[in-house]
């Protein structure tokens, strides 16, 4: 199959695990791109932490374009889902694989996955739970490429959770850690940081596990 993957950033942290599941699977043409000016045509357009709009236009230069959304569609559309659901005191999240549509997250359903996240996971341990299980599904979607009967969404209203701006990763020191422990854990220290200003100080949060 020849196979286009788009993710937007060349820094995010899923690019390694998807770098892996290319080499994994030499027997078909795979292209990692990061801008959606560089997509050409083929069989499956996989779109991974893609912040990228892609316009009917483009999507119709591949027999199928698929997204891989962190959160139990038509449920919890929007940026981020996962990292807000958690936040919000999940412990399970659900990973769709959805047909892409010009309307944000709405497209037909090819299949779901739930993914236990601890209470004690860091962001690192977080990311590699949603990371392995969405290439679980991208191994889904070839497997099933030409018997798949996606199952459409229905038509009701649901959260839709807005992008995350770095005021949603700062922490109120008048509260306890307890109570912000779950927004300090899903905060990547090096990209997005969890932080606090003192005295008009900037002061970022870096958080590890001692296992000792």
């Amino acid at each position: 199959m020849n196979i286009s993957i788009l993710i937007t950033s060349k820094e995010h942290p899923v690019n390694t695990y998807i770098d892996k599941w290319v080499e994994k699977n030499n027997n078909h043409q795979i292209y990692i791109i990061h801008s959606k000016e560089e997509l050409t045509s083929g069989d499956i357009l996989f779109l991974i932490s893609c912040s990228d709009i892609v316009p009917k236009l483009e999507r119709d230069k591949f027999k199928k374009t698929l997204i891989i959304h962190a959160s139990d569609l038509p449920h919890g559309r929007g940026w981020s889902p996962h990292v807000w659901e958690i936040i919000n005191g999940a412990t399970d999240i659900t990973l769709s694989l959805l047909e892409a549509e010009d309307k944000v997250d709405t497209g037909d359903i090819w299949n779901k996955i739930s993914v236990h996240i601890p209470k004690t996971t860091l962001f690192n341990e977080i990311n590699e739970l949603i990371f392995n299980s969405e290439l679980t599904l991208m191994d889904f979607a070839i497997e099933n490429y030409n018997t798949i009967e996606p199952i459409k969404q229905p038509d009701i209203d649901s959260v839709f959770w807005p992008k995350r701006s770095p005021k949603d990763s700062v922490i109120n020191i008048n509260k306890p850690i307890v109570e912000q422990f779950d927004l300090i854990r899903v905060c990547d220290p090096k990209r997005f940081p969890a932080y606090f200003y003192k005295d008009g100080v900037r002061f970022n949060i870096i958080i590890e596990k001692n296992n000792e």
